[in-house]
């Protein structure tokens, strides 16, 4: 139900659902029959973070959680519907806030992976950006990306 709740329920109705396991790797909780996967909220993290990915975002972020480049032009659609968990707007990798990597909360959003960079330049890319609005996270790394919140 926690993974269902991260995409408009057309595209959670036919997602697989995986759990993420402790080693980073991935249990199947349900097979789908559309091209999205959804987890569930992260227990360990501070605000709910459920999110759904279509084919190419989830190759983005598997490349992500393993430190490798992201897929070349192949642009995807990360859905948060229930919001995102706090994060750093600038460094990929942390895990607790500091004096540098600017930390933000956000609420419900979508995201768009793997786009060229020029898509990127369209949008705010400050470290301290406006969060009711769409901004680039991770600007400047292989992993930017898009965020657009979703009132």
């Amino acid at each position: 139900a926690s993974a269902m709740r991260a995409a408009p329920p057309g595209v959670a109705k036919g997602a697989t659902i995986i759990a993420m396991n402790a080693d980073g790797s991935a249990r199947m909780l349900r097979k789908g029959t559309n091209d999205y996967t959804c987890m569930p909220d992260n227990p360990e993290t501070p605000g709910p973070d459920p999110m759904c990915m279509d084919k190419n975002a989830m190759e983005w972020a598997q490349a992500w959680m393993s430190h490798k480049p992201p897929p070349a032009g192949k642009m995807g659609v990360m859905y948060m519907l229930s919001g995102g968990t706090d994060a750093s707007n600038t460094d990929p990798y942390a895990t607790k806030p500091d004096a540098s990597n600017h930390w933000i909360k956000t609420g419900p959003h979508i995201m768009v992976v793997g786009a060229d960079a020029a898509f990127y330049d369209a949008y705010p890319k400050g470290a301290d950006p406006d969060t009711s609005a769409p901004y680039v996270m991770w600007a400047g790394t292989p992993y930017q990306h898009l965020m657009a919140p979703v009132k």
